[in-house]
């Protein structure tokens, strides 16, 4: 047998040990000690770690540097136990832009995703991503965190939102508009007599009644923006359900500035909002939108140079 699962847990839990998560990182290094399987190979080469990267060719260059990346944090610490095992240069694959273009949506967007989430096949399905949508929409949670809510973690009485274990290890409040809390409270009832019991504790449920997959949610939001008509307006532009986040950011924001709003003074409170740990990555979003960029500017000219 190989030795590499062995490895591989090993290393999973030193990592642990020191404050990391690596979720997905267990996932691409479960996937590349798979290929080496199949490849026959019992260690790690750069060749082998190069192949495994590009794949799938049409990927993104960062998605490649990512996988990359993961596969030679392995290799360093398999390197430390066997001389014999290559540890891939670093900058073989170039990174590229750190971000993607945000796919801003339109509230006419965000509607025709809806009706397409409305015609999927089976009604626990539909009725569960007209809701995942609606509120990624108008809460800025991240894809990940709406769908790790478990169902006692809404308290519709309060209209909050307890998001537990979210990136870095945080838990914070989201509140909520009370059209929110009502549009949650008819989809659990809706929810409950479609499936009266679910398979999980999950707020959200798949068709079988489990908690739903990132995957699956990515690659089904795909599908649905395709139906709706939703195309890439460049190469690195493309409709993805992360861009609702993006979306509600740059909203907010052009919001104030339309209202006239101390933005300097309030951004602090998107930031937490948002589970950011720093105002810096929301500030981030100036760039984002050029209507938003233009009136930055022109807060910034009107405040004599001093920052909005």
């Amino acid at each position: 047998m190989s030795p590499l699962p062995q490895a591989l847990e090993d290393y999973l839990s030193i990592r642990r040990a020191m404050g990391f998560r690596l979720d997905r990182a267990e996932k691409l290094l479960a996937q590349f000690i798979s290929y080496l399987n199949e490849h026959d190979a019992t260690t790690v080469t750069v060749d082998h770690a190069l192949a495994w990267a590009t794949l799938p060719a049409d990927a993104a260059g960062r998605w490649w540097a990512h996988r990359l990346s993961t596969v030679r944090r392995f290799a360093a610490y398999l390197h430390t136990l066997d001389a014999s095992v290559e540890v891939p240069p670093a900058g073989m694959i170039p990174p590229g832009p750190r971000r993607a273009t945000p796919y801003l949506y339109s509230e006419a967007d965000i509607e025709s995703v809806v009706e397409a989430a409305a015609r999927l096949p089976r009604p626990v399905g539909a009725v569960t991503y007209q809701t995942l949508i609606r509120l990624l929409v108008v809460s800025g949670m991240r894809v990940g965190e709406a769908i790790g809510l478990d169902r006692a973690d809404l308290d519709t009485g309060g209209g909050l939102l307890t998001v537990r274990h979210a990136k870095f290890g945080k838990t914070r409040l989201v509140p909520l508009h009370p059209s929110t809390v009502a549009a949650l409270r008819n989809y659990l009832w809706v929810r409950d007599d479609l499936l009266p019991e679910p398979a999980t504790p999950a707020l959200f449920v798949s068709t079988v009644g489990t908690r739903l997959r990132y995957n699956d949610v990515w690659r089904t939001f795909r599908r649905l923006a395709g139906r709706a008509g939703l195309t890439a307006r460049s190469g690195s532009c493309r409709p993805r359900i992360h861009d609702l986040r993006h979306s509600f950011a740059v909203s907010t924001l052009l919001g104030w500035y339309r209202d006239g709003a101390d933005v300097a003074a309030q951004l602090p409170q998107l930031s937490t909002y948002l589970g950011h740990t720093d105002p810096k990555h929301t500030y981030w979003y100036l760039s984002a939108a050029p209507e938003l960029l233009a009136l930055a500017a022109q807060r910034l000219d009107a405040s004599g140079g001093q920052r909005p």
